[in-house]
């Protein structure tokens, strides 16, 4: 998923976009099915919130239950990958427990993000507080504008 700006979307195509909600939500509702089925890890994908600044690009990722240790950042090729796992939670003994209700997901997973080339790799920072991580992308020189003075001729 490319980092890029939000652009507005024609209205007279909106008989498309309520196809592509529709198709999403299936997509969705198959998903979360098969991770609440209990055969075995799910795949589960963290929110994230990507905002820009004059200074930088931030990333933050909600990991509830997570610790920092089960976290992993890694970047390639312009490529940031965000992985982890999160383990359930269960007591020994508790092989016998009926679930009525399963909305929390496990598992691991894997997000990737191809960065813009404005971003300075060598100065990416990371940060880990109360389940959120939060990733600061500063931004090159050249991507941060600057006003370009008139000279008089």
């Amino acid at each position: 998923m490319a980092i890029t700006r939000y652009q507005f979307r024609n209205p007279s195509i909106a008989p498309w976009r309520e196809l592509e909600d529709v198709s999403s939500r299936l997509a969705r509702f198959f998903e979360d099915s098969s991770m609440r089925g209990g055969d075995g890890p799910g795949n589960w994908a963290p929110s994230v919130n990507v905002a820009e600044t004059k200074e930088s690009l931030v990333l933050t990722a909600e990991l509830p239950g997570m610790r920092e240790e089960d976290v992993s950042i890694e970047l390639e090729n312009n490529i940031l990958t965000i992985s982890g796992e999160k383990m359930e939670e269960r007591a020994e003994g508790e092989d016998e427990r009926r679930y009525h209700v399963w909305e929390r997901s496990y598992g691991s997973f894997r997000r990737s993000f191809t960065l813009p080339r404005t971003v300075k790799a060598d100065e990416i920072t990371a940060r880990f507080d109360n389940g959120v991580l939060t990733i600061d992308l500063p931004k090159a020189a050249e991507a941060k504008g600057r006003k370009i003075e008139i000279s008089k001729a």
